[in-house]
């Protein structure tokens, strides 16, 4: 049968395309829940906003810009470092005092500033005692004389209010530096809970994921617990596709399901009883109904021989009743129909054989493959013992590195240091304390030039008369120009120092600034120290090279920072992994030879498996032979379609009484009416019955005509396909088997392999969360650069601006004083005239 082989060829192509929809399957397979790694959450919040004073820091940073414009030397000073300093090049000092011209120019001025002012102090001084410089103690007459003072007047507090802003913002610099270093505790005290909170944190960390090795191993304990249910369920669902179709070919007489085939082997009997008996029944009435017709045909006949009859009105009438009686008679002849017991005998052969429990059974047989499958597979269950080895050895691992203790002692050592550094704090403030009054002393020397300045414009001001002489200018007048000359003088004697201490600040808290602070915030210094070959020409990379003694690790400082920064975890941000690879042992450990050996010997065969017994082959081979077929249905419905009777009786009986009606009143219509009652009653009780039992035959020789049309070769269909399907199990479910065998160990595998997934991104990104570590290169850069050095650069800033205010204002209040002190001689006229204004 070529049809089979090709239903063979279809089946085994329909196993081979299930394999792309089991590997579907096994993709989406159970995902584990492992749960959440407990976190740690930390205090530390490195963000700085310095408020209002930053106005200042960007005024400072903006002037620092313009000394210094040149983008940072990152190049040139990995040379230098890279030299050791032993053998700079001509050409590198070069470019590095271009890159630090700006400094070097600012610099030179300031010392210029401070060799020179007090030279020129003290020649200054000479020149005045020598009469010259404004030292004479007369003023000649000039006409704009008062334009001149207004103007000295207007400058010099123009320059004063200047320097008063100077001031302020050099002691808002020296204050904030004393805010922030109280700041600077709570940085220090959230970073260390910080560190505290990692270190304690860790070990708890990696307990749990070690722990959690017993998730996945539960999960393949119940998998195997149920490997008949699953292994052997999914190896029932993939050939159940092409099995369950054959087998319901078997049941599919009168419907898809086995009710229907048995529904349809007792219908056949139920009609071939039907058929016998209603068969028994007309051969018996027909002959009953015969001599009925007849005995009433003859006495109808005897009625109408009656005298009255020969009258001539009424003799057309009789011999029309008499022309009809030969219809009084049977029209249909079922003596000569054939016996249908022999089908009912065998047909009643083949009930008496539950087919119903034989198919059953072989669903069973094949339901049954989760049983064989592990009844086949005992052995799989040892795997339990291994794999509580491979958990102990995980927990015997992750005892071996003291881990626990180490982070022990770092947190003894972050107490201790704490604790040190808390016993500092009183000498930071002290420290503190002396440098915030040495600032303000520093200030005090500008505040004082400051009042003799003031004090000696309120004076002159206010005691100056135009209409006094030089020589006779009033105290008050005289006071506040001698007030002025005493600031000129504090401002030769404290300028040039205050200078000095601007220069110094400005060089090295400005190359701090742009040196340090400016690349540590855009990470331009994290590039220096992690160019390859810095510190040696042998080894790469500086940082693992002092963490692990191995340069050539792919380890900087500015990843570790970023990792750090996005609170990854501390394994992967050090690169743990090569120095020891967890994924490679969990691999070796987790998912050994030893496992995959066992879980490779796991065989199943489903040779066993019969979809039908020969017991339920015969029956359907009995059934199919049991006669039904034999039967002469054309004579049987020959004789069901034609009427019991000639005519309809009924029909018969209103003609006949209609016809007496026509004759006179009498006892020959008396007679014939009884005759039609009689026929009646024939009608009723026999003919109704009649047409009874031959709608029942001709419906049940309708439906056995039905069944036996096609009912040897639909059971020999179902036969072959069945045949087909136990060839295909027999045959090919080996390779069913070996592929649903391989997805299951390979689902196993899969638990694994999300525990070892899992492992990976936990130490990734949640074990070891190493934030601290960048919230301390941040409190650093916090401290050392918002807080001091902003504050320092602010400061010479403001000190600075004084300091070069004091050039005009010892200008101006030289000019100025002339005109409010009293002079000792003036300018005589002979006409006695004396005109000052």
């Amino acid at each position: 049968m070529l049809w089979i082989r090709w239903l063979v060829l279809l089946l085994c192509w329909g196993a081979s395309s299930g394999e792309q929809q089991a590997e579907e399957e096994d993709e989406a397979r159970t995902q584990l829940d492992f749960g959440f790694v407990p976190s740690a959450i930390y205090d530390t919040h490195a963000y700085y906003e310095p408020g209002s004073i930053s106005i200042l820091f960007h005024m400072v940073h903006a002037f620092l810009y313009v000394v210094q414009p040149n983008p940072f030397p990152k190049d040139l000073i990995v040379r230098v470092i890279q030299q050791n300093m032993g053998g700079i090049k001509m050409e590198e000092w070069r470019k590095w005092i271009h890159y630090e011209a700006g400094f070097l120019l600012c610099t030179s001025i300031g010392i210029v500033f401070v060799v020179l002012t007090p030279i020129i102090a003290t020649c200054f001084c000479m020149c005045r005692c020598c009469d010259n410089c404004g030292g004479e103690m007369h003023q000649r007459q000039r006409k704009n004389a008062d334009c001149h003072r207004g103007f000295f007047t207007a400058s010099l507090i123009a320059t004063t209010i200047f320097i008063i802003l100077g001031v302020f913002v050099a002691y808002a610099a020296n204050h904030n530096i004393s805010s922030q270093i109280r700041n600077t505790r709570r940085l220090i005290n959230t970073n260390m809970r910080d560190l505290k909170t990692f270190a304690n944190n860790t070990p708890a960390q990696i307990e749990y994921l070690t722990a959690q090795y017993t998730t996945a191993k539960n999960k393949v304990m119940s998998d195997l617990d149920n490997i008949g249910p699953l292994l052997g369920g999914r190896i029932h669902i993939h050939l159940e596709k092409e099995v369950v179709p054959a087998l319901d070919g078997a049941l599919r007489l009168a419907g898809a399901k086995i009710e229907n085939a048995i529904k349809a082997m007792r219908e056949t009997k139920e009609a071939l009883e039907n058929v016998s008996s209603s068969l028994e029944i007309l051969q018996e009435g027909i002959g009953k109904l015969q001599a009925s017709l007849s005995e009433e045909r003859a006495s109808l006949s005897n009625t109408l021989s009656d005298p009255a009859c020969t009258n001539g009105a009424v003799s057309p009438t009789c011999n029309t009743i008499r022309s009809t009686l030969p219809q009084l008679g049977i029209n249909a002849d079922y003596s000569k129909l054939p016996n249908v017991g022999h089908a009912l005998a065998n047909i009643n052969t083949v009930l008496r054989i539950d087919l119903s429990n034989i198919v059953q059974r072989g669903y069973a047989s094949f339901n049954d493959t989760p049983k064989l499958v592990k009844e086949q597979t005992r052995n799989i269950v040892t795997v339990k013992g291994m794999l509580d080895k491979i958990g102990a050895e995980i927990n015997g691992f992750s005892k071996m590195f003291p881990v626990e203790a180490s982070l022990a002692n770092f947190t003894n050592f972050l107490n201790e240091r704490h604790r040190s550094i808390e016993a500092f704090y009183p000498q930071i403030d002290q420290m503190d304390f002396y440098r915030w009054i040495a600032c303000v002393a520093v200030l005090c020397t500008i505040v004082l030039i400051l009042a003799f300045n003031i004090l000696g414009l309120l004076c002159g001001s206010c005691g100056y008369d135009k209409q006094a002489t030089p020589t006779t200018r009033g105290c008050l007048s005289n006071t506040g120009g001698n007030l002025l000359m005493a600031g000129v003088g504090f401002s030769f004697i404290f300028s040039w120092a205050l200078m000095a201490i601007v220069t110094t600040l400005f060089a090295v808290s400005g190359n701090t600034e742009k040196l340090i602070c400016e690349p540590l915030a855009n990470r331009q210094l994290f590039k220096i120290i992690d160019t390859p070959f810095l510190v040696h020409p042998e080894k790469k990379n500086f940082l693992p090279g002092m963490l692990f003694q191995n340069p050539n690790i792919d380890l900087t400082l500015g990843s570790v920072y970023r990792e750090c920064y996005e609170n990854n975890g501390l394994y992967h941000a050090l690169q743990l992994e090569t120095m020891f690879n967890i994924n490679s042992f969990l691999n070796r450990t987790v998912y050994n030879k030893d496992l995959a050996k066992l879980f490779e010997s796991v065989k199943v065969d489903l040779k066993d498996i019969t979809l039908l017994e020969q017991a339920g082959r015969d029956n359907l081979m009995n059934f199919a032979n049991s006669g039904i077929g034999q039967i002469d249905y054309a004579a049987f419905l020959s004789e069901v379609n034609k009427g019991v009777t000639l005519v309809d009786l009924l029909s018969f009986c209103a003609d006949l009484e209609d016809q007496a009606d026509q004759l006179p009143r009498g006892a020959l219509e008396n007679a014939l009416k009884g005759h039609a009652s009689s026929i009646r009653t024939i009608h009723r009780e026999q003919v109704v019955l009649l047409e009874q039992a031959m709608s029942t035959l001709s419906q049940s020789i309708k439906l056995l005509q039905k069944t036996s049309d096609d009912l040897p070769v639909k059971v020999t269909n179902i036969l072959s396909a069945i045949d087909a399907a136990e060839f295909l199990i027999v045959h090919n479910a080996s390779f069913v088997v070996k592929q649903e065998t391989k997805n299951f160990m390979q689902s196993l595998e899969g638990y694994f392999k999300q525990y070892t997934g899992w492992v990976k991104s936990s130490l990734t990104s949640e074990v070891a969360q190493c934030k601290p570590i960048s919230n301390m290169v941040d409190s650093m850069e916090i401290v050392g650069c918002s807080f001091i050095v902003d504050s320092v650069n602010t400061f010479w800033f403001g000190l600075g601006g004084c300091c070069i205010l004091l050039i005009p204002s010892i200008i101006f209040s030289i000019k100025l004083a002339k005109y409010y002190r009293r002079m000792d001689t003036e300018d005589v006229f002979e006409d006695g005239q004396e005109n000052w204004n």
